[in-house]
């Protein structure tokens, strides 16, 4: 039977009476390693992730209720809030097979995870399969032997207020989505899409690119230095940089606002490029001398051990892994039974955990390396899911990588290095050192007193950093805690030379925009959503077209600033940060136990007293919102983003239209109108570059007139990108011809002529002999083939159009038809990239059937909304290809059995 494991051990059962017991977990990769540590009387099975859900649409609304009022929304608001649970299409069959496995049970152990969605699979499954037989609750957070055989033989009961937590979740985003969907759809554009965290964190990444927006530069200037200490200095010559003038201390980027001007009652002296070569001038042949000398102990703690947020920033960071993929390989990584649960909010070990890992270190770095007392890291964690065991290495024994590695992919091996090396190194020493502060005094020869500054650090003990050293954000600034920059031994009212000066100017930046990484870290400082849920909410929001990737950055939409600008102006409770932090609070009151699902719901619903003060319940409820809401909002007011204003002072808009955004400003009294590209990012849109755009007029270039019909023909920017066309005379009601640009042309450079070869197609061949039939060569959407009456064949190039022969053209026809991936491989790449860090294979992106992918000749992976193939780089297609692996071959579906014919009496 399809996913359903026995075990191979005989005799010595767990747990329960005897008799054959059936687990059911959530994953055949689960279900396999179990199966190989319980009893020959234990049959495992998978119940394949969640197995019901609320209807997804219409179609799967049992036909009993359609016709009731809250069918569409899976819900009944007035009766309790029950919801309308339905088997997932998909999940009908594995049903089947559960409940004929459970047929010949005795016992049924429920042994899906244990958290919240672990507990709600399992009650799901009590619910679905009805069995008669005694249920037990098996939960464990390593999959080793000693864990399994211990929950089989010690299971507990199914936790309802888990349940219950999980079940409210459910209902809440279907009553968000539900109800505020409809709204951006009519309002902004249809297909949009609001959740409680994804609309919060959509927000988080406009707010940032606003920013960004209003961010002004300021400039100032310093000299920097190379100082000489003499023969025998141990380095003689060290960097240095002026930080005051006259007693007074030089402006840096932090005295500057975002606005570019110094900050109120900053202290400071802002130094130009004239006077700061001036300075450096009139300090050529100066003496300097050291005026202060301060040293300092050094002392850094090991790193806490992973929990979910830390371990997906840091796989960000490290391995450039997207959260997405650090979770599907860390979900691989426990189901095959090498590092216990990854969803977790903990940070503490086990007494067991904390002695593999003090023994380890032990053995490989020696005792010296190791802390004198075990290591403990407690933390108080906004809205802490239940309380599990920090992510380590599973067992009582921990396995190095080099032990692992010859079973691991290459995205595990990396993974699972990573978690070993900060689990072994948060039971080691602090690591050590001293640093040292010099200030350093010279007279220019004009007579002002420049004072410079150095610093250094000295790792003397390098204790964890032995076994670990956490990477920074390099957008963020930060220093490497293992970074050393050494001075040389100075006293006070030494004399020193200076080798090198020089006049330095530097400018403030903006702040930068979230990567993954720090987006993760902001939701969880504010307490904003769970972090088991952030690998699918920044999935969301990119699959939504909220936010687009540039390199790593996270870049929103236009359209992105019309919905966050909407939710705030009518809905802004359902976007405040402490508000939706305050709501994880109260879901957590439900999970304790604290509060009562129903009366909750009901109240955040229809109003009442629950929430902080000003909540949503407490202001009359979502549907009161919402209702009272919709009829004030001023669609034109919503999608206009005014940017700034031109030379001749007037207002540049960016309109969000329903089929895309575009700049708006009035002339004359009239619109002028300009397309916006795809890739450019708000914040780099300035006068300038809009300017560009409304030279570029919406009616196309003009490229000539056509001399057979007198048409003139224009080139154009449309939707789905630069295409030419003719313009027709009023009044004639002919389609005009048109005809997409090659991928070799450019709307700058397309001329009158390749514009008539383009409309000119598709171009006739000539006839097969043998068929009778025409066959024509025309430029289609997923490039140049050619066509015999409904048999299409792809060219190589788009050049072929115009050249191939019939000869050429029937000698294609003659080979068998490729179909799929053979065809796609035949045709040339759209661009050739490096080798594949895994597969060790060259990257190249083609034109597949349903767009360009990108391809290592193993594993395929379509490019993204946001990604282009121009702009592609090599990290972002091994990327695209790694998130592919991790997902696993498609499913196929199984064919529909037929019943078999009734026979007639």
């Amino acid at each position: 039977m399809a996913g359903t494991t026995r075990t191979k051990k005989s005799g010595g059962g767990t747990g329960g009476s005897g008799g054959r017991r059936l687990v059911i977990v959530e994953s055949p990769a689960k279900a396999r390693k179990i199966a190989t540590y319980l009893g020959g009387d234990f049959v495992v099975q998978s119940s394949r992730g969640h197995i019901r859900d609320l209807p997804r649409n219409a179609a799967d609304v049992p036909a009993r209720y359609k016709g009731e009022s809250w069918a569409r929304l899976g819900v009944d608001v007035d009766n309790n809030f029950e919801p309308l649970y339905v088997v997932v299409p998909d999940k009908k069959a594995t049903v089947s097979e559960l409940k004929e496995a459970l047929k010949g049970a005795d016992e049924l152990y429920l042994a899906t995870d244990g958290d919240r969605e672990g507990e709600a699979i399992a009650w799901h499954l009590l619910e679905t399969l009805k069995p008669k037989v005694p249920v037990r609750r098996m939960v464990f957070y390593e999959i080793t032997e000693p864990a399994i055989r211990d929950a089989a033989a010690n299971p507990r009961d199914l936790d309802q207020h888990l349940v219950d937590a999980q079940e409210t979740r459910r209902i809440l985003d279907r009553l968000y989505g539900y109800e505020i969907s409809p709204v951006l759809w009519k309002k902004v554009m249809p297909k949009l899409s609001a959740g409680r965290v994804q609309s919060v964190a959509t927000r988080i990444v406009v707010e940032r690119e606003r920013e960004r927006m209003r961010f002004v530069s300021a400039y100032y200037w310093d000299i920097s230095a190379t100082m000489d200490a003499g023969e025998g200095a141990e380095p003689r010559t060290f960097g240095a940089r002026m930080v005051a003038l006259d007693g007074t201390r030089l402006a840096t980027g932090r005295d500057f606002g975002p606005d570019g001007r110094l900050k109120a009652g900053a202290d400071v002296r802002l130094l130009d490029e004239a006077e700061a070569q001036r300075l450096a001038d009139a300090l050529a042949n100066a003496t300097f001398t050291v005026s202060s000398v301060e040293e300092k102990p050094y002392t850094r703690r090991p790193y806490a051990p992973f929990m979910t947020s830390t371990l997906q920033q840091e796989a960000g960071r490290k391995l450039r892994f997207s959260a997405e993929r650090t979770m599907r390989t860390a979900q691989r990584l426990y189901e095959n039974g090498y590092i216990t649960y990854m969803r977790t909010d903990s940070t503490t070990l086990s007494d067991t955990a904390i002695a593999a890992a003090r023994a380890q270190a032990t053995e490989l770095y020696g005792a010296q390396y190791v802390a004198d007392k075990p290591r403990q890291y407690t933390r108080k964690v906004k809205n802490a899911q239940e309380a599990h065991e920090a992510i380590r290495p599973a067992g009582e024994v921990f396995r190095t990588p080099g032990e692992v590695a010859r079973e691991l992919e290459s995205d595990e091996f990396k993974l699972y290095e990573l978690i070993w090396q900060r689990t072994i190194a948060s039971q080691m020493a602090d690591a050590r050192g001293t640093t040292m502060s010099v200030r350093i005094v010279g007279t220019a020869a004009s007579g002002e007193e420049c004072t410079f500054a150095a610093s250094g650090r000295t790792i003397t003990f390098a204790g964890f950093l032995k076994a670990y050293v956490e990477s920074v954000d390099s957008e963020a600034g930060g220093e490497a805690d293992d970074a050393e920059s050494r001075l040389p031994r100075l006293v006070r009212e030494q004399s020193l030379t200076a080798d090198d000066l020089a006049a330095d100017g530097h400018s403030t930046s903006p702040p930068p925009r979230f990567t993954e990484a720090s987006l993760v870290k902001t939701l969880e400082d504010l307490g904003i959503g769970r972090p088991s849920t952030y690998a699918s909410i920044i999935s969301t929001i990119q699959d939504r077209g909220y936010v687009w990737k540039k390199g790593s950055a996270l870049v929103p939409s236009w359209v992105a600033f019309a919905v966050v600008g909407l939710m705030e102006q009518h809905f802004g409770r359902l976007v405040d940060y402490d508000f939706t932090a305050a709501l994880e609070d109260e879901l957590d009151g439900i999970a304790a136990g604290r509060q009562e699902r129903t009366n909750w719901l009901t109240g955040f619903y229809f109003g009442g007293d629950v929430g902080p003060n000003g909540s949503i319940g407490r202001a009359g409820g979502l549907k009161k919102l919402v209702g009272s809401s919709v009829e004030e909002i001023d669609a034109r007011e919503v999608n206009s983003i005014p940017l700034f204003a031109d030379d001749a002072g007037r207002t540049v808009y960016v309109r969000v239209g329903r089929y895309g955004p575009y700049l708006e400003r009035e002339v004359d009294g009239s619109s002028q109108r300009a397309n916006l590209p795809e890739d450019l990012p708000p914040d780099e849109l300035t006068v300038e570059i809009a300017e560009k755009l409304f030279a570029t007029p919406q009616e196309g270039r003009s490229l000539g007139v056509d001399p057979v019909s007198g048409h003139e023909i224009v080139a154009k920017e449309g939707r789905f990108g630069p295409y030419v066309t003719e313009v027709l005379p009023e009044g004639v009601k002919d389609k005009p011809r048109t005809a997409s640009l090659f991928k070799s042309m450019s709307l700058d450079t397309v001329t009158l002529d390749d514009a008539l070869k383009l409309l000119s197609l598709p171009r006739v061949v000539g006839t097969d002999p043998n068929t009778g039939e025409e066959i024509t060569a025309q430029n289609g959407r997923y490039g140049p083939y050619l066509k015999r009456g409904t048999d299409s064949r792809s060219l190589a190039s788009e050049d072929q159009i115009f050249t191939i022969t019939l000869d050429e053209a029937l000698k294609i026809y003659a080979e068998p038809k490729k179909r799929g991936r053979a065809a796609a491989a035949s045709a040339p790449p759209l661009k050739e990239l490096g080798k594949d860090p895994v597969s060790g294979k060259p990257m190249v992106v083609k034109d597949g059937r349903f767009g360009p992918y990108v391809t290592d000749g193993e594993t395929n992976a379509s490019l993204r909304k946001a990604d282009s193939v121009e702009s592609l780089t090599d990290e972002r297609a091994a990327e695209l290809l790694a998130e592919k692996r991790a997902k696993g071959p498609a499913s196929k579906r199984s064919p529909r059995r037929k019943s078999p014919a009734k026979s007639k009496s």
